[in-house]
């Protein structure tokens, strides 16, 4: 797969109702003859199909492209393995009605661990900003938004753990721990993709006052 597929597919992962060919021309900044190439060699490969239509104005109708699920499953999703190993190993070792605390005390050690290769983070906003470039490198495809009151925002529209969290929402639990311990932050799970959502997420309020 050519660079220009691949960064077809993480616009279209970035929009669940679908993007036109326009839209994606511009992003790529390729012509609209090549976009339509490239979704033809995706639609080809089974990882791209047509969506609903979308009003233009009075115009034709845009048509929109979207991932289908194999599309969605070539997103990059680097330690999802590893996840699944840890989870049939807390599930064994802890029973179910522990795992959402276990999973959380997971993710605040895999926090400590990263968060040590970074001693010159201080405030709140270096924090968040170093966390999402952190995860977006784990294939997250994370972008975070500062907001008033000492509070940030990360979003997610690439669930690492998105097949394991359909099936077990306690898995969210670990995100939540890397972002509470990294972070120094209160963190609230505002959108989920597991549960219906377009992106993950999450709200988080600095602890330092």
């Amino acid at each position: 797969m050519g660079e220009r597929q691949k960064q077809l597919l993480k616009l279209l992962r970035g929009s669940k109702p679908g993007l036109s060919v326009d839209e994606l021309s511009k992003g790529l900044e390729i012509t609209r003859n090549a976009v339509r190439q490239h979704l033809a060699s995706l639609e080809a490969a089974g990882l791209v199909t047509i969506g609903t239509t979308r009003p233009s104005g009075g115009g034709r109708p845009q048509q929109l492209y979207i991932l289908t699920e194999l599309g969605k499953e070539m997103s990059p999703r680097q330690y999802s393995w590893l996840a699944q190993l840890v989870v049939a190993s807390v599930r064994r070792e802890e029973g179910m009605e522990n795992m959402g605390k276990r999973m959380n005390e997971i993710g605040a050690n895999v926090a400590q661990q990263i968060r040590s290769q970074y001693p010159h983070l201080t405030t709140h906003k270096e924090k968040v900003e170093k966390l999402t470039e952190v995860m977006d490198q784990l294939g997250y495809n994370a972008r975070n938004t500062t907001v008033s009151g000492g509070e940030a925002i990360i979003e997610a529209d690439n669930c690492v753990f998105h097949t394991m969290a359909n099936k077990d929402l306690e898995i969210c639990h670990l995100d939540r721990g890397l972002m509470e311990h990294f972070t120094d932050s209160k963190v609230e799970h505002d959108e989920c993709m597991a549960r219906g959502g377009n992106v993950c997420r999450f709200k988080l309020t600095s602890n330092m006052g």
